[in-house]
């Protein structure tokens, strides 16, 4: 049996198992509840509401419709110009006519993840609704500081709970140097596992609590599908192999879709996205990059660019090996992501209000031409 490690500074392992085991036993979760909602949707529904419609949240999203779930089953809904308007994504939810099935209205999120769709141009949303996220990284050539930062910036500024999970624990045998490297995150929860082994990854299920959402984040073939399986017992999602050269996986997951596991909590699995452009994410950069914050500001100039100017106490943390100099420099890099990002989006903005400006003067003046009474 390979060994299985978790790690929580600020409390006892004994008192985390404890105090979650016991939270699971005792609390009793309705069929509505296993499924994520909660009193911050319960809020929005006006008395009619609670009495003519029902609540479904969106399991998966399909070319043509939309996987639902709620306390009748599973229902399937099309996609039609007014429920894709506003644009669900999975984790969502949605408000149905009691009679007809008949889409009313989708409710507010209490959390979005969206990321700069690949070419750059406009954001993608990714999932709502989510309570935790496990970043998945696993312990061999593809482990990537720079790619946990990533993630823990996009968690952060959603407002969900972050922990990372090593996996591939079978197949490392010092766990140490990873561990070692992950000074920099303080309290981040972490817990090493071996995906394909159920006592290994059954640690996990004291942060995946009933009625709780936990997405999985992680590039392909850090093991995301095979932890899904495993922590569920039953083949959920597809898994692959991945290439011996570099440690780099293949895309087995082609979409995100939610999966009820048996105790209550749902697990939100995703294709592996290597190209995760940030935005809209400057406060989770902040918190991320705590400490590089603190330092910059004992800079003796307060516009240090960090590099050679003199009294730079962030030069002076990476000399004196308290800090890292590839954390700087990832930090500089998502600044300067953001930053483009920001430019481009606002640019289409302005682009698209001067194409539509465009558009009302051509009929304007179309309509002018065919009925020149009118003015």
């Amino acid at each position: 049996m390979s060994k299985s490690h978790f790690f929580r500074r600020s409390v006892s392992r004994h008192g985390i198992q404890s105090a979650g085991l016991s939270n699971e036993r005792t609390r009793e979760v309705s069929p509505l509840e296993k499924l994520g909602w909660k009193p911050f949707f319960l809020q929005q529904l006006s008395f009619e509401e609670l009495e003519q419609t029902l609540p479904l949240r969106v399991m998966a999203v399909h070319r043509n419709r939309l996987e639902l779930a709620g306390e009748q089953g599973i229902v399937s809904l099309p996609l039609t110009a007014n429920v894709a308007l506003n644009m669900p994504t999975v984790g969502d939810w949605l408000l149905l006519q009691r009679e007809t099935a008949h889409f009313v209205r989708m409710l507010n999120r209490s959390s979005q993840f969206e990321r700069m769709a690949p070419g750059g141009q406009q954001v993608q949303m990714i999932a709502a609704n989510v309570d935790s996220v496990f970043i998945v990284s696993s312990m061999n050539e593809d482990f990537n500081l720079s790619r946990i930062e990533r993630y823990l910036a996009l968690a952060k500024e959603s407002g969900c709970r972050p922990h990372l999970i090593l996996s591939k624990a079978d197949l490392c045998e010092d766990h140490s140097l990873f561990l070692q490297a992950l000074r920099p995150f303080g309290e981040l929860p972490v817990a090493v596992v071996n995906s394909l082994d159920k006592d290994s990854v059954v640690q996990l299920r004291l942060w995946c609590l009933p009625g709780e959402t936990i997405a999985l984040l992680g590039s392909s073939g850090v093991g995301k599908s095979t932890l899904l399986n495993t922590l569920s017992g039953e083949p959920l999602a597809e898994t692959g192999e991945i290439r011996e050269a570099d440690s780099k996986g293949r895309h087995t997951t082609r979409k995100r879709s939610l999966h009820p596991l048996s105790w209550g909590a749902l697990l939100l699995d995703s294709p592996g996205m290597r190209e995760f452009g940030l935005v809209h994410v400057e406060g989770g950069l902040a918190q991320t990059f705590a400490d590089l914050d603190e330092l910059a500001r004992e800079c003796r100039f307060s516009d240090c660019q960090h590099q050679s100017e003199p009294g730079c106490a962030v030069q002076k943390a990476i000399a004196n090996g308290s800090m890292e100099e590839r954390r700087l420099q990832n930090w500089q890099k998502l600044q300067r992501e953001l930053c483009r990002n920001s430019h481009t989006l606002a640019q289409k903005r302005a682009g698209d209000r001067a194409l539509s400006q465009l558009y009302r003067s051509v009929q304007n003046q179309a309509r002018l031409r065919k009925y020149p009474g009118e003015n």
